[in-house]
């Protein structure tokens, strides 16, 4: 799943709701707009967002991920020639995941709260499906780890150095191609509840190698998005809190991306 709303529209509605720190100039007294003076003893300062404390929040939800996806692993039980068991609550774990991230839409704040309840759900799903994978293919979880962080660093160096840019253009084509595609798994979901499959997305054929990379690329591209969420909202003055709200969504493309990863490392796998 990705994580579309992280854009200029929610650093808007959250600088309209009074959610940025003020600027000093801004801040009045009465109507001789006289800034705040509280004297030399207080050093009061506005808790806002900021680059690091996003990084730091990432880190903690990774940990718990990681850790949750280490349970789910050793919870998942082996059935012989390649074949798992996945327990209840890997499927639980996706529906927890998705009701976090829905509340999450709508109350940005409260990233704080559920972002760990996320990582611990989805950590869980992701170390049973991580270990079925790797009975059928052994070492593809290495694999699809490494790529995972290869990407991650590859992105980010290069929106660092500018050779991505994001614009109005490039995020309103990364959203919709994003759009188009959950709702083209939503629709492939529905068709699997009635016994019938899209071939392709699990096939090793040229076909179902293509729609992977297409979808890894994507899934690539809304880093790129989350990256410029976190800059933005720190140079706009957003609340602590918003940290999470950043650090959330930034878990969620790497969720998607290292599944994304898997299914195109296990097709390539088969031939």
């Amino acid at each position: 799943m990705s994580n579309p709303f992280l854009n200029d529209k929610a650093i808007a509605a959250a600088s309209q709701a009074g959610w940025a720190a003020p600027e000093p100039s801004t801040q009045v007294l009465g109507p001789a707009r006289t800034p705040i003076d509280d004297g030399p003893i207080s050093s009061w300062r506005p808790q806002v967002m900021t680059v690091s404390g996003t990084i730091t929040a990432t880190g903690a939800l990774l940990v718990l991920l990681l850790a949750s996806a280490t349970v789910g692993w050793m919870q998942t039980e082996e059935i012989g020639n390649g074949q798992v068991s996945l327990p209840g609550l890997a499927i639980a774990g996706i529906l927890v995941g998705f009701v976090c991230a829905i509340a999450v839409h709508f109350k940005p704040l409260m990233a704080r709260i559920l972002a760990p309840i996320y990582a611990i759900a989805q950590g869980f799903f992701l170390g049973a499906i991580s270990k079925a994978y790797n009975e059928m293919q052994d070492g593809i979880v290495v694999q699809a780890v490494g790529a995972t962080l290869g990407v991650f660093f590859v992105m980010l160096v290069l929106y660092r150095t500018g050779a991505i840019k994001v614009t109005d253009k490039f995020r309103r084509t990364v959203i919709m191609a994003t759009l188009g595609l959950m709702a083209f798994y939503l629709v492939s979901f529905v068709i699997s509840l009635f016994g019938g499959s899209v071939p392709f997305l699990e096939s090793a054929s040229l076909l179902g190698i293509g729609f992977s990379i297409f979808a890894a690329t994507l899934a690539a591209l809304n880093l790129a998005l989350d990256f410029d969420f976190i800059e933005k909202g720190a140079k706009a003055g957003l609340p602590k809190g918003m940290e999470w709200f950043a650090a959330f969504g930034l878990l969620i493309t790497l969720v998607w991306l290292y599944l994304e990863l898997l299914r195109l490392l296990s097709k390539l796998n088969q031939r």
